[in-house]
């Protein structure tokens, strides 16, 4: 009688079987989307790389124009100075700063037409036309170039550097340039203003073109003068808030010297 034998190692199953295999691991996956949370990430990413190379080209610019021209940027078409409020400004400064560049340059605009309607007082006959034409050339060369640098760089000097050696350089200059302002306010004839009286002669005299001109050189006269003023009394007030005073700029001049009008430290 034949005996059945049974493996009691036998296995119903394959061999090549895994009882730890999950079948769902075998379905394929469906389509995967990234979450908003990592879109975010990735839209973030390449923000910053766009701001990266950006700043990169900004920096290349500069870089390439400082090997062209040194570090003076302005005047543009001759640089002489370096001049950025965006960069040496501390930013609650920037907008103050701004608008009195911004002054400085209805300034110069009113220098320039101050001179043109100085031509046509000339030309509609005044007694004085030659005294007010060659004085207004005079300033239109001088008050320039003297302004920017007497009281628009010293005063950007000091809200960079906060030192009280820049501010007294500016009350000092402005000061005589709020004088001057009233000065070519008034238009007295001969002096080189087309302000307020010169302009009511030359509307008198008929003289159309020199009157409009007159006008607008009085209004950016008063304009200029009166933003000189009010921002002359805002510094003033910043100024005794920082607690510079006299003896503090004897110091730092002592310490300094001359030289620090002209470094960037």
């Amino acid at each position: 009688m034949s005996e059945f034998h049974e493996n009691p190692f036998a296995s119903t199953h394959s061999l090549d079987a895994n009882p730890f295999d999950d079948p769902s691991e075998h379905t394929s996956p469906g389509p995967s989307y990234p979450s908003p949370a990592h879109a975010a990430r990735l839209e973030g990413l390449s923000q910053r790389e766009r701001d990266l190379e950006r700043r990169e080209q900004e920096l290349n610019q500069r870089a390439d124009h400082i090997r062209r021209f040194g570090r003076n940027n302005w005047p543009p078409f001759y640089p002489l100075v370096y001049h950025s409020i965006q960069e040496e400004i501390p930013e609650p400064w920037r907008p103050l700063i701004t608008r009195l560049y911004q002054l400085w340059f209805v300034l110069f605009g009113t220098l320039v037409i101050n001179m043109v309607a100085c031509i046509f007082v000339l030309t509609s006959g005044s007694s004085n036309g030659g005294s007010d034409l060659g004085s207004s050339i005079g300033y239109l060369l001088v008050i320039t170039p003297l302004s920017f640098l007497l009281w628009y760089r010293p005063i950007y000097n000091g809200y960079m550097k906060e030192q009280a050696l820049y501010y007294y350089l500016y009350f000092v200059f402005c000061g005589f340039h709020l004088v001057f302002s009233i000065y070519m306010i008034l238009g007295i004839p001969g002096t080189g203003s087309a302000g307020l009286i010169q302009t009511i002669k030359m509307y008198a005299r008929r003289a159309i073109v020199a009157g409009i001109l007159g006008t607008i050189a009085t209004v950016g006269w008063v304009v200029q003068g009166a933003g000189s003023a009010i921002y002359y009394r805002q510094i003033w007030i910043h100024h005794k808030a920082a607690g510079h005073s006299v003896e503090k700029a004897k110091t730092e001049l002592a310490t300094h010297g001359a030289k620090a009008y002209f470094t960037r430290g």
